[in-house]
This record gives C-alpha cells, sequence and structure tokens, in this order.
C-alpha cells in the first residue's frame, strides 16, 4: 500500500526550546517513518517578519543542524527557497482565495498586534503559502497544533474550489492534530514557553548545563500544596517535565512527598535539571559534530531541495497544464 504524504515545516526564527521541541519536533521525528514525510525550514515564511540579511542564512542552518541533532533523518529535510515552486504555486491559489477567508485568520490578528511596525501582505497571506507548501506534493497528512487548524481549514476549500474550476487535481487534507505537550515557562507558568517572552522565560536547547540549572532553580513554586489540594500551576509544570524527560522512580517517589507534604522544593528542581540535562547530552553531543562541518549539512540540505524540487516543478507542471497556462 502507497504510504500516504506528509508534510511540516519549521520556521527559522531562533533558537528551539524545549518547549518547540516535545510540542512539534517530537512528533516530526516519531512520524517520519510511519508516512513518506517532507519535513521544511520554511525561510520564506519566517520573511514576514524582520530578519538581518548578515546572519538569516546561518540562522536557517543553526535550525536545520539542531533539528538533525534531535533525530531526524537529513534526508527528510529541504529549505523552502530551494524549492520556487512554493511561491509559483502561492500565486495561482490567491486568485482563487476569498478575502473574507483571509480576514478571519485569528493568527494574522495575532501577529499583527505582535508586528504592529511591520503589518505586510506577507503576514496576510502565510495561509495560502502554507496551502500550496501542502497541496505541491499531494500531501494529504500535516501534522499541527490546535492553533494552526484553521489555516488547515483555508486548505481545503482551496482544494475545493481548484477541483470545482480546474478539475480534479487535489486530496483533501487531514490534520494530525498531535497531543503537544505544553510547556510552560518556569518563571511565569501561566504563560506558555515562547521566545517572545525572552530568554529568561525559555530552556533552549542549546543552554549550558550551569545556565539549564541555573534557570530551572528560579522556577516559580509556592509555599506548600494548595488548600483544595490542587498543584499550583508552577509545580504541576515542572512534575509534567518530570513525567515527559524523567525517572518513574523519582517522579513516584517525589509526588508521595508532596502529597504527603514532605516535599523540598529544590529536591523536586534537582530532579527536573537532572533530567533535562540527560536529555539534552546525546543531543549537544549530535550537535557539536554537525557544527564541526556545517559545510557538509549544507550540502545535504541543498542536494534534497534539488531532489525536492523535480517533484515539484513536475507536479507544478500538471497543474499549470489545469489551469490553462502555456
Amino acid at each position: 500500500m502507497k504510504q500516504e504524504i506528509l508534510f511540516s515545516g519549521i520556521q527559522p526564527t531562533g533558537k528551539i526550546h524545549l518547549g518547540n521541541y516535545l510540542g512539534a519536533i517530537k512528533q516530526w521525528i516519531d512520524l517520519q517513518d510511519k508516512y513518506n514525510s517532507l519535513y521544511c525550514v520554511v525561510d520564506l515564511h519566517a520573511l514576514t517578519i524582520s530578519q538581518d540579511p548578515q546572519t538569516y542564512g546561518q540562522q536557517i542552518l543553526e535550525v536545520a543542524m539542531d533539528i538533525i541533532a534531535l533525530g531526524l533523518n537529513p534526508k527528510k529535510l529541504f529549505i523552502q527557497s530551494h524549492v520556487p515552486a512554493h511561491a509559483e504555486l502561492a500565486w495561482y491559489f490567491n486568485t482563487l482565495t476569498p478575502m473574507g477567508e483571509m480576514a478571519r485568520m485569528t493568527q494574522y490578528k495575532d501577529k499583527a498586534q505582535k508586528n504592529a511596525n511591520n503589518v505586510n501582505v506577507g503576514l496576510f497571506d502565510y495561509p495560502v503559502l502554507m496551502a500550496a507548501d501542502i497541496l505541491l506534493y499531494h500531501a494529504t497528512v500535516v501534522p499541527v497544533g490546535q492553533d494552526q487548524v484553521q489555516h488547515l481549514e483555508l486548505t481545503n476549500i482551496l482544494v475545493k474550489k481548484f477541483n470545482n474550476k480546474y478539475g480534479t487535481t487535489f486530496a483533501e487534507v487531514k490534520p494530525y492534530v498531535t497531543k503537544a505537550a505544553k510547556i510552560m515557562a518556569l518563571n511565569e507558568p501561566t504563560k506558555k514557553m515562547s521566545k517572545s517572552l525572552g530568554d529568561a522565560y525559555c530552556l533552549y536547547l542549546n543552554d549550558t548545563e550551569e545556565i539549564i540549572r541555573q534557570k530551572v532553580s528560579r522556577a516559580v513554586t509556592d509555599s506548600g500544596p494548595q488548600m483544595d489540594g490542587q498543584m499550583s500551576e508552577g509545580v504541576k509544570n515542572l512534575f509534567f517535565l518530570l513525567e515527559l524527560l524523567g525517572d518513574k522512580k523519582v517522579q513516584t517517589k517525589l509526588l508521595t512527598q508532596y502529597n504527603d507534604k514532605t516535599i523540598k522544593y529544590s529536591e523536586l528542581k534537582n530532579a527536573v535539571a537532572d533530567s533535562v540535562v540527560n536529555f539534552l547530552k546525546p543531543f549537544w553531543a549530535a550537535r557539536t559534530r554537525l557544527s564541526k562541518n556545517p559545510k557538509a549539512v549544507l550540502k545535504t540540505l541543498t542536494d534534497n531541495g534539488k531532489r525536492v524540487a523535480k517533484i515539484a516543478d513536475k507536479n507544478l507542471a500538471e497543474i499549470k497544464k489545469k489551469i490553462g497556462l502555456i
């Protein structure tokens, strides 16, 4: 039986933190052999916010190396701008996209508020390029968080519009809504871990062991179990990290102490820091190896782009023929 095609992308907008990994990249790695998978560093999407042209290329490469070091098969990863067909197909979809559909996109509204000084057309048009990314390869499976489901709804609207106007070409896309771990900021546990909050709020994969232990030691807890028996958000977040990355025996022991009201939060924090450091040690080793030869990584990505571009160009030629272009 032919494998379904899966597509997903990540923006090279800065350092990857633990929340990024547990919330998205882990799913990439878990699904990479279950489907005919294509993963992409979506550098065109990231241009919707201001990028420094002097450092952007290195930033793209750094994110790619991080993902490979985490366990993604490097043959499955390419860079979006290496395949011009993405942008070309987005233009064809632009001519089918109702303005009303775009105007209701909640992510555009959120991003426009955060980037009030740079509300560009690309930010508004982002979901159309995302649809092109997916449909260019006839992908039918896309792992997304809940905040991206609306964009996939637009993709399926474009599937119907294109098929109705030009004949059956695309299949409906199924969102693979991941049960992603939602990691909160250690020093502000009511907010999701995010680069926008600042470096102090994130456990970055390339943080040193010393920095990780410092950040975890400053994590917000409380003065003891809550009056109603419920954990505070800070303590809950620490136990959640321990559950995802730690030793189950240590977790059980500390939960018992918590319930007995004998827990020392310093011990909980030490256990969390140990689990994060132990998880990251193989990543650090792999990342160091890749960093010694970045040209080899770039060559792999470039070769992948050339290979994928052949598929994209073949598919695009068929799409253009449907449209009536010569």
